[in-house]
């Protein structure tokens, strides 16, 4: 089903672009302001958002903020003057020691969603932070009614900030609007929605599918329905950064590159710098976009937020910002890759295993 043109979708991949967008945003706001964000960081960007915030507070505009405790990188004295002010702050689940320390801990609210009175909504890659200001990125504002639904994601997840068990159904339900589909992820065995669809898009992909994410760890089960799609014809392209944030990541997903490559995968590295942008799209229609990584972590463990559906005007930018990603970016080459180092053939081995840690 074709998504309503009405709702309006534009992407925004430079972090000075979507970051003023949303302050601009943030300025306008009438009615409230509801952020639930993975990392919020006491940095010169931080301290501008949180204190547009303020003044919003102080103008009576009803804020809440549900930040992921691990990812925080910021204080509660950071957001003090904020609380006192009124708005509503919630650290997603803090880190406790004890005999399960590990079990519970490892699960992370890793969504990006902010929304504005009812009527903008952005979701996507990008966390509140200074560091990341030249990474390539993924941010959607969406104007229109999905707001009010996005709006009830974050509330729902207030209820359950500090809990480990909760209704895992209920929370993992899709939610639709207008043609498009709400999946969330939270950490499960049993319900992971997210890699569900990205399965069954690719399963169903005629011609093409572009994958563009900053950590690239598929399990078994996906990594074999793109070999399949592959075989079968479909042109697979997997865009990854030539170096991430995270350097053991890059061991783990170079394990799999050959098995992905003999099948005719596509791989290539962006090469200016971080690519932390994560969105899908099979045979130029049918995308997924928002905060999850294509990676084993992020579906089983992570608290996630994704948009599905089709809808020409947002596809068209996404394939303008593909082909922008692969003039800067770099084949991957099957040769040097049977030829890497002994050293990182054994770290690969051994690391793999603990996959789902990084």
């Amino acid at each position: 089903m074709e998504a309503s043109q009405d709702l309006q979708i534009r992407l925004l991949s430079d972090s000075l672009s979507y970051y003023t967008a949303m302050l601009n945003d943030i300025k306008k706001a009438s009615r409230y302001i509801f952020l639930e964000i993975y990392r919020f960081r006491n940095d010169p960007m931080g301290v501008r958002f949180r204190d547009y915030l303020l003044k919003k507070c102080r103008e009576g505009v009803k804020i809440k903020l549900l930040i992921d405790s691990w990812g925080a990188s910021s204080s509660y004295s950071f957001f003090q003057e904020l609380v006192d002010e009124g708005a509503e702050l919630k650290f997603f689940k803090k880190i406790r020691f004890n005999l399960d320390t590990f079990t519970k801990n490892h699960r992370r609210d890793h969504r990006k969603i902010l929304v504005i009175d009812d009527e903008i909504t952005w979701i996507g890659s990008a966390n509140i932070v200074s560091y990341a200001l030249n990474w390539r990125e993924s941010m959607f504002r969406i104007r229109g009614g999905i707001a009010k639904k996005f709006k009830r994601v974050i509330e729902e997840n207030f209820k359950i900030y500090n809990k480990y068990f909760y209704d895992k159904l209920s929370y993992t339900r899709t939610i639709s609007f207008d043609g498009m589909e709400i999946i969330r992820d939270v950490p499960s065995l049993a319900f992971q929605p997210v890699k569900k669809k990205h399965l069954e898009l690719i399963q169903a992909a005629q011609k093409e599918i572009v994958i563009e994410t900053p950590y690239f760890l598929p399990g078994s089960n996906l990594r074999k329905a793109l070999t399949d799609a592959a075989d079968r014809g479909v042109k697979v392209h997997v865009h990854i950064p030539k170096k991430s944030d995270v350097g053991i990541m890059d061991v783990l997903s170079s394990k799999y590159f050959g098995e992905l490559a003999e099948h005719g995968v596509n791989i290539y590295f962006f090469l200016p710098q971080n690519l932390h942008s994560k969105m899908f799209l099979a045979d130029r229609k049918y995308f997924i976009v928002g905060s999850s990584n294509f990676d084993y972590r992020s579906f089983r463990y992570m608290h996630e937020i994704c948009l599905a559906g089709s809808h020409k005007s947002l596809v068209r930018q996404m394939i303008n910002h593909f082909n922008e990603t692969r003039k800067e970016s770099e084949t991957f080459h099957y040769q040097s890759w049977k030829q890497r180092p002994t050293i990182q053939k054994f770290f690969e081995w051994v690391l793999v295993p603990f996959r789902h840690l990084f």
